[in-house]
């Protein structure tokens, strides 16, 4: 087996659990064979935004086929 790692993250205006269930929702939609994801870092945007975005930073890992 092969194990192909890539990094994703989450938003959400609401909380870090939910901009984390973003990540795992899109990977989980958008690849096959995802086996797991670890959170790495939690952030609040701030700058750019009207009120806070909570944001998660996933590593998402899938088995690669064939």
């Amino acid at each position: 087996m092969v194990f192909k790692k890539i990094t994703l993250i989450g938003t959400s205006p609401e909380s870090f659990d939910a901009a984390a269930d973003d990540a795992i929702d899109r990977a989980q939609d958008t690849l096959q064979n995802v086996l797991w994801i670890e959170v790495d870092e939690l952030g609040v945007e701030v700058a750019s935004v009207e009120d806070r975005e909570y944001q998660a930073e996933v590593t998402v890992a899938f088995e690669l086929e064939g």
